[in-house]
């Protein structure tokens, strides 16, 4: 009998597709696919500009806000908003790692998941992006349920919440003249200076009793998916203290560009320019707030420099983050997901971010129609 030596079998070949330069081995067909792909970007361009709409104004725009200031100024902002980012996909991580603590969360996939969703945020409206992050963490923690990261979005935003307040007390307490009304002489009116106590007594009470409806709300709310608040050490440490950190490093990237503009950077300054954002993230509707961003922060400027100054420098910011932002996100979706598997995701979950909205549109709609026709 003779001996045969059976050759292994082959290795399996991983499956590529035929139209992206990944993964083939033929350096030329590498190279001439490179080539494809960026003629036909060019060809889109050129298409959407034959459409009408203005894609080399935008990056002109963008190369003009760039060259407005300083190179440094421009990584040093950059390097803040990696930061931020960094250390509130960090907290996200920390949360739902308890939350979900079968489901092996890995913070790589949680900072690609959450860094899509800000760079979807500068082009869609209504923070529409932030809906996509949560569905993409649905999608990648094994286990995970969307009531579930509601809630955890609800623990991750109490430190926020309560940075937000303290940038609405500060501005109110600091406003011009707010302090310094002419109030009347109520010495020889001793009736009306104790009705005066008892209404502003009666008015605190109130808002006590709403907003303690509403802590109790976001309370039950967070429950479900705020399993680390039962472990005030570990929320301390890896949720509230790094939120402080993205939080510190969001006023960092404000005084950056705000000198490199020439503004002068003051506490009062960065802290009116948040507070304008603020405002300005909730009532807008517009794209990445575009108009409404600039609006609000000429309007926190008026007293520190000239509208032009204030508008090119709401621009150039906005403008400049935004690029960085869609360039920080596409590096850490394609080194997490891969480049197909990472495109599948995002396009997913913007098309259930879209659906889930025009969910809540429709209840709306109907909770309006039927207490109208009680």
């Amino acid at each position: 009998m003779t001996n045969t030596v059976l050759s292994p079998p082959p290795a399996p070949v991983e499956p590529r597709h035929r139209w992206l330069p990944f993964g083939d081995r033929s350096r030329s067909s590498r190279l001439r696919k490179v080539l494809a792909w960026l003629a036909g970007l060019v060809l889109v361009l050129v298409v959407l500009e034959l459409l009408g709409v203005d894609v080399l104004g935008w990056f002109s725009d963008l190369w003009d806000a760039l060259s407005a200031i300083g190179f440094g100024y421009l990584v040093a902002g950059w390097t803040l908003q990696s930061l931020k980012t960094g250390l509130t996909a960090f907290a996200w991580y920390s949360i739902l790692r308890v939350a979900f603590p079968a489901g092996r969360v890995a913070f790589l996939q949680i900072l690609a998941a959450y860094a899509a969703g800000v760079a979807l945020n500068g082009f869609l409206p209504a923070n529409l992006g932030t809906v996509v992050t949560l569905l993409m963490y649905v999608a990648i923690i094994p286990g995970a349920n969307l009531p579930g990261v509601l809630g955890g979005m609800v623990v991750h935003k109490i430190f926020f919440s309560f940075a937000g307040a303290f940038v609405y007390v500060y501005l109110i307490v600091s406003a011009s003249g707010s302090l310094d009304i002419d109030l009347p002489d109520l010495g020889g009116h001793p009736v009306l200076l104790l009705g005066a106590l008892a209404g502003a007594a009666l008015l605190l009470v109130i808002l006590g009793r709403t907003f303690w409806r509403k802590l109790r709300g976001l309370w039950a709310e967070a429950v479900q998916g705020g399993a680390i608040l039962a472990q005030p050490r570990e929320y301390a440490l890896k949720v509230a203290l790094p939120s402080f950190g993205a939080w510190l490093a969001k006023l960092g990237v404000i005084a950056v560009f705000l000198a490199g503009y020439g503004i002068t950077v003051t506490f009062h300054t960065v802290m009116s320019v948040v507070g304008s954002g603020s405002i300005a993230n909730v009532v807008s509707v517009t794209p990445g707030g575009v108009g409404v961003n600039q609006a609000a922060d000429v309007a926190a400027l008026s007293g520190v420099t000239d509208t032009a100054t204030a508008t090119a420098y709401s621009i150039g910011q906005q403008l400049a983050i935004t690029a960085w932002n869609v360039a920080f996100a596409l590096v850490l979706v394609v080194w997490a997901f891969g480049w197909t598997g990472g495109k599948l995701l995002v396009e997913q979950s913007y098309a259930d971010a879209k659906v889930k909205v025009e969910e809540q549109k429709v209840r709306r709609a109907e909770t309006k129609a039927t207490k109208r026709a009680r």
